[in-house]
């Protein structure tokens, strides 16, 4: 068996092509077609050697772990949150991928390989999945600990181990790739089936007996580094109303992430404890704004620039910046200096890389 040592210019331009097109079926906000849903769940469990199970449709993850709420009982934690969940999860998924893996490595030179995991893996958003769990832990966590004895960790186990649509889309995209257009040896049938699988539901909690279909987000939004991202409304949403917010990849609570940055208050600041949400709430707010709302104290001043100091309640340390007012148009600009500059002077030559203002014929 020869190794593709080398892939041709029009290999490499279909590169992007299935990149693309795993990606959109990963962040798709199609409603599911249950029919079709059921069909080829019913198909994977016959596939792995089991029955064709109970199929439970939810409108979101968040549906889905109400729902087992509502079942809880003894017979329902013995038979389904105490055993390992998510069959297709742990047999048809590692199935397909193992064979493909090893004959895609089998085939494939280290060139190539090297330039899949360069070009491929990591191009579907996992951070969707990320922040839904961690959300999903954090609303269940308490009401779990009330109601089945300080048991919170099954609902975490169940979503540890839930078939996550996006986590499959860095693997389809490649395989589906060295299939179409390398030719690479595979189980067909397995192969059709595994791909309407993926195309057809979303979030799965998969058992025995029982498989849980989450339906897809109505809403998925991101910024020009497909980091989630929203302003004033949730960045990812679901049809009966689970969201959660999102600036720029950072997870917001909902009393920062429903309003518009442009409405977000200075006066936060003083009261918000964590490191990461400090940050945002600057960046969205902005230093001048911040500068007149918290009544910065004016350290120096050079022409039209003045260095102010922001006392230390605002961020982990006292926050020093130069304020630059444009002659012109009056419009005021602040930038974020080391809190060992002692003047204004000093904070525009380190703005400038060193060099002292006044050996610029124009400043800006």
């Amino acid at each position: 068996m020869s190794l593709i040592e080398k892939l041709t210019p029009e290999q490499e331009a279909l590169i992007p092509v299935y990149r693309e097109k795993w990606r959109a079926i990963a962040l798709s906000t199609e409603r599911i077609d249950r029919e079709k849903a059921a069909n080829v769940v019913k198909a994977a469990y016959v596939a792995i050697g089991f029955e064709e199970p109970e199929i439970v449709f939810c409108d979101s993850p968040y549906a889905a772990c109400n729902w087992m709420l509502k079942q809880l009982s003894s017979q329902f934690i013995d038979n389904y949150l105490n055993n390992e969940p998510n069959r297709l999860e742990s047999l048809f998924s590692p199935h397909i991928f193992k064979e493909l893996s090893i004959k895609l490595y089998q085939q494939l030179g280290k060139q190539v390989r090297k330039q899949f995991i360069n070009c491929f893996y990591g191009s579907v958003n996992s951070l969707l999945n990320y922040e839904i769990h961690k959300s999903l832990i954090e609303k269940f966590c308490t009401q779990l600990n009330e109601q089945i004895e300080d048991k919170s960790w099954l609902i975490e186990v169940q979503l540890n181990n839930s078939f996550r649509l996006v986590n499959h889309g860095n693997c389809m995209d490649v395989d589906d790739f060295c299939i179409s257009v390398l030719n690479i040896d595979h189980h067909q049938q397995e192969w059709e089936r595994f791909q309407s699988f993926i195309q057809e539901c979303g979030w799965l909690f998969a058992y025995d007996d029982i498989c849980i279909v989450c339906d897809r987000p109505l809403h998925l939004r991101f910024d020009n580094e497909n980091r989630l991202h929203a302003e004033g409304e949730p960045a990812i949403e679901f049809t009966d109303g689970y969201s959660l917010y999102s600036y720029h990849g950072v997870t917001l609570p909902e009393k920062y992430g429903k309003i518009h940055p442009q409405q977000w208050q200075s006066q936060w600041l003083l009261t918000e404890h964590n490191a990461e949400l400090r940050r945002v709430l600057i960046q969205g707010i902005g230093y001048a704004r911040i500068c007149q709302e918290l009544q910065a104290i004016e350290l120096d001043n050079w022409q039209e620039y003045t260095l102010l100091k922001i006392d230390a309640d605002v961020d982990e340390e006292a926050i020093y910046l130069l304020k630059m007012t444009c002659p012109s148009t009056g419009f005021i600009h602040a930038l974020r200096v080391p809190p060992n500059i002692n003047s204004a002077r000093e904070a525009i030559s380190w703005v400038n890389w060193g060099v002292d203002p006044e050996e610029f014929g124009v400043q800006t």
